[in-house]
């Protein structure tokens, strides 16, 4: 264990230089060129022997060769041009106090490109009212231009920023020219809506595709039924379902898997169940992202047996898994002592995503559960070869194991180096200081060390991460802040900013201003 705080305790040694590769780089020909072409300029002078058959070629052939180089250089100029000339228009409408109108009369016309490049910058700045003018006075510039296409995108652009009002408008003037609306603008405009909660309006539309003579399909229902579940109102959700099925519209892979994610993410897991035997019986498939939906249901209810099945399944998938999620399978495991399983479960993460703060995290805790010694050596000395900066949450890890292994040498050493080496401790690192005091250990020199650093006239905060209180608790120090804090007057409730040194000031009876 000696070693492991040795390595600890020392910074992390610098990495040796490495002398960079000299690297010949050919300098690129005035003229446009292709990649292809590029390449084999390259590499002509190592194929000499190619040159030989390089001459033999007909005079036509290097003709109609010339004339596609010439053509492919023509279309990068032109190409470059473009991708210039659309930069200058945003930089343009970036200006404050730009008009649109101004800059299309300013020259003349613009392509689509540049007028969708425009629409949507300026739906995403906010600017709805002058993307509606620069649409209108470009449509009207050519009656070609009043199609079903171009006021289906506008109309796309809106919905996806939840612009209903202005969406509604561009539908109307859509209809008073006499266009006809496809299912899949009306899908988007219903779709728009639910996001909205204005399921009213969703309804009306709805009603608009039957009287229309379209079929709503089964996409048509979905942004509804998500709409619905993000809400909670799980009841309108089974309804639309329903009416659904009244229309002639079976719900098919894609709804159960959206029917599937909205109940779990409401913790009814026994109407997921039945959605998930469906799917089974109907031999349908399930989506990543609906395993682990049903992962994370199983987690929050803290149901082992069924959360490590779906596990199993969501491993044999590429599903990515969030770390909120992650931390809620840790914390299931430790809550119901299945140690071993939590270092598997850092194991299993780490070859996904590689050893992040959170798999280090999970693996020191899973040997601090052990009470391992020989498992927490391991892993620092797998942090140090990998240049981990030891964060409070490590730090704090290593200082609750050895408070709990009464090891209090080493506890010493430990928190006499925080504050160094950007190891800056938090309330936890406080916490565990007192904590340690309460049964033998003497730590009037680390505080003396926070004191002259002037830790302890900072704010107070907490950059642990939540696991370690899941696994060691909270302490008593910390369990007294929250005691006098509940029971504190409402002038000590209001005080916004609080340091460490008035935070121990106030556990331990003295007044705070």
């Amino acid at each position: 264990m000696a070693e492991a705080f040795k390595l600890w305790v020392h910074p992390f040694s610098a990495a040796p230089m490495v002398s960079k590769p000299q690297i010949h780089v050919v300098p690129f020909p005035f003229s446009f060129a292709s990649s292809h072409h590029r390449t084999t300029l390259a590499i002509m002078p190592r194929v000499h022997s190619n040159l030989s058959l390089s001459n033999n070629l007909a005079a036509g052939g290097s003709e109609d060769y010339d004339g596609q180089q010439r053509q492919h250089q023509s279309l990068l100029v032109e190409a470059y041009h473009h991708t210039n000339s659309l930069k200058t228009l945003l930089a343009e409408l970036s200006m404050k106090n730009s008009c649109p109108i101004r800059l299309l009369e300013r020259d003349g016309d613009w392509l689509r490109d540049q007028l969708w490049v425009a629409v949507r910058f300026l739906i995403e700045e906010g600017r709805p009212a002058d993307a509606l003018k620069v649409f209108d006075a470009w449509k009207n510039k050519d009656s070609s231009r009043m199609n079903v296409a171009n006021y289906s995108k506008f109309i796309r652009l809106l919905c996806d920023e939840n612009l209903m009002d202005e969406a509604i408008l561009i539908f109307q003037d859509m209809e008073k020219y006499g266009l006809t609306a496809s299912l899949m603008l009306y899908n988007d405009i219903i779709h728009g809506f639910a996001r909205k909660k204005e399921f009213d309006n969703s309804a009306c539309f709805l009603k608009k595709v039957m009287d229309a003579g379209l079929q709503p399909m089964a996409e048509t229902y979905h942004g509804i039924i998500r709409a619905y579940g993000t809400c909670g109102m799980y009841d309108e959700l089974s309804k639309c379902v329903k009416q659904m099925e009244s229309v002639g519209c079976s719900p098919n892979e894609v709804t159960y898997n959206i029917l599937i994610v909205e109940f779990a993410q409401g913790g009814l897991v026994d109407t997921m169940e039945g959605l998930y035997r469906t799917v089974l019986s109907k031999r349908m498939n399930l989506q990543p992202s609906t395993l682990v939906a049903m992962l994370e249901a199983y987690a929050n209810l803290g149901i082992v047996e069924k959360m490590e099945k779906v596990y199993r399944m969501v491993m044999k998938t590429n599903a990515y898994i969030k770390d909120t999620v992650v931390r809620k399978l840790a914390a299931v495991y430790i809550e119901n002592y299945r140690f071993a399983r939590l270092e598997e479960l850092g194991n299993d993460i780490s070859a996904r995503t590689g050893r992040t703060d959170l798999v280090w995290c999970i693996l020191l805790l899973a040997s601090a559960c052990f009470l391992s010694r020989k498992g927490i050596e391991s892993i620092i000395r797998e942090m140090k070869v990998a240049k981990v900066e030891f964060k409070v949450t490590f730090v704090n890890i290593l200082a609750l194991f050895l408070l709990k292994v009464k090891d209090f040498s080493k506890l010493d050493a430990v928190l006499s180096q925080t504050g160094k080496h950007n190891r800056k401790p938090d309330i936890i690192t406080v916490g565990i200081l007192f904590d340690a005091c309460r049964i033998g250990y003497d730590g009037t020199r680390i505080l003396e060390i926070w004191r002259r650093s002037g830790f302890l006239e900072t704010e107070a905060e907490m950059r642990t991460d939540p696991l370690v209180l899941n696994t060691f608790g909270k302490g008593l120090f910390m369990r007294d802040c929250e005691r006098i804090f509940s029971s504190a007057g409402s002038n000590l409730k209001e005080k916004k900013h609080w340091t460490y040194h008035s935070l121990i000031s106030l556990v331990f009876g003295k007044t705070v201003d």
